[in-house]
Order: structure tokens, then sequence, then C-alpha cells
């Protein structure tokens, strides 16, 4: 969080923060996901996560290891539904298997 503070005590780091006007807490989280505008997710398990009330703002500390999933694009499911007649979560799922991959996608469909 600080450069040359990483082997600071949690405790000390929380009084250090406390002088400041900083409030920390740790918040018990499973998951954390984060939607991104391309509509992929970024997904973290078991994340450490804190909140830092400073001057009445929060401020969000999240640590982890995150996974990423690829959004679909809505152009290219359609345009797998109307070249196979497949149903939505089909073309999706062949979508998915083929990594984005429309041709692919298609030809596992009409295969099936």
């Amino acid at each position: 969080m600080f450069p040359g503070m990483g082997r600071m005590n949690p405790k000390q780091m929380q009084g250090m923060l406390k002088q400041f006007g900083i409030k920390s807490e740790e918040i018990k989280a499973k998951k954390v996901v984060f939607e991104l505008e391309d509509g992929s997710r970024l997904i973290i398990e078991n994340p450490n996560v804190s909140v830092m009330n400073a001057q009445g703002q929060k401020i969000y500390s999240v640590v982890g290891n995150a996974t990423e999933e690829k959004g679909l694009n809505e152009e290219d499911l359609k345009m797998v539904i109307e070249q196979t007649g497949a149903e939505k979560t089909d073309a999706e799922n062949a979508l998915n298997e083929s990594n984005g991959n429309i041709a692919e996608a298609i030809m596992k469909l009409k295969k099936e």
C-alpha cells in the first residue's frame, strides 16, 4: 500500500493510518467480481478486502489472484443462433467452448 512499508505489522499500519485520520477495517468476502466494460469479468476467490475511510471517502482494497472470464459479444451470439437455429444457451456454450471462435461454434452446433 505504501512503498517501503511492506514488512510493517498490520496493527502498526492501522495505527499510522489512524494518525492521518484514516480508519481501516477488514471485510470478510468470499468472492469479488469486477464487471469490465468489454463484457468480461475479473473474479477473485477468497480475497483479502479492506475498506478505508479517509475524510468521508471510502477506499476499497482487494488483494488476491484473479481469473478472467471473457464476455460474449452479443452480435457473435446472434449470428451463431441465426446460422444454426440453436437455443441461446446452446449457442453461448458453443462460443465459450470455442473461445469465441464463431465459425468453430457454428460447425460444432451443426454437427449435433
